[in-house]
């Protein structure tokens, strides 16, 4: 590294991570300290501090208070999910992108939502159907409730010509998520829904989206026989 120039996080986080791929610190060595390392580069250990989180949340080291930080002997890699729009995906497809909300109520939020995202008994929800096309022909089914108590202003929103998930990205941030992906068989609402003989192996994936500790919407996308999900870690 070129001394006499400010050393930033992703500067000690790069050369950290380089020292490892080289086998300069081998799988299971001990690293030396944040102090030592800030020493080193001539910086605030804050600064290191950050970029070894960063290395331990990539799965990289592995941080232990009273017996110091090595090197993982098997990394864990983590693949990482957007949380993307239909619209652009579509057209990221060079594909023409149509959408339609098919079924909007508001209604006290059912048992089985109350107990998986912890709601009160008398909680209510907005529940929507919608349907996603790319070139016209069906490519996701969207099922979505959407907890009116963190999100007020989707009472009362237009949702018949945004999909409710870009309306929620510009409404509200999230901070946390949770991911689950399914292999389901295509029952009569979605043979109907996605054009597909009953019985058809189709992907699904249910996420539930947070901010802070409130849980804000439940959504289950179903997508068109074929679909496939790829992601880089």
């Amino acid at each position: 590294m070129t001394t006499g120039q400010k050393v930033s996080f992703q500067d000690i986080r790069n050369e950290v991570l380089a020292r490892i791929q080289q086998r300069v610190w081998v799988p299971g060595s001990l690293l030396p300290t944040e102090h030592e390392l800030a020493e080193e580069f001539g910086c605030a250990r804050a600064t290191v501090n950050r970029a070894m989180r960063e290395l331990a949340d990539r799965g990289i080291i592995d941080r232990k208070r009273k017996s110091g930080t090595r090197v993982n002997i098997s990394p864990v890699k983590q693949a990482t999910f957007e949380i993307s729009i239909v619209r652009q995906t579509i057209e990221d497809m060079n594909a023409v992108y149509r959408y339609s909300l098919v079924h909007r109520s508001l209604n006290q939020a059912p048992a089985w939502l109350r107990a998986q995202l912890d709601l009160e008994d008398a909680a209510q929800v907005l529940h929507l159907n919608c349907m996603h096309y790319s070139d016209n022909r069906p490519f996701q089914f969207e099922e979505r409730w959407i907890n009116t108590a963190a999100v007020p202003s989707v009472v009362d929103a237009d949702l018949t010509d945004t999909g409710p998930n870009e309306w929620l990205l510009t409404e509200i941030p999230f901070s946390n998520a949770e991911i689950a992906f399914t292999a389901v068989s295509a029952d009569s609402k979605l043979s109907d829904f996605l054009a597909t003989p009953t019985g058809t192996p189709l992907f699904q994936m249910e996420r539930t989206t947070w901010f802070q500790d409130t849980p804000v919407t439940f959504v289950r996308m179903t997508f068109h026989q074929g679909y496939q999900m790829s992601t880089r870690y």
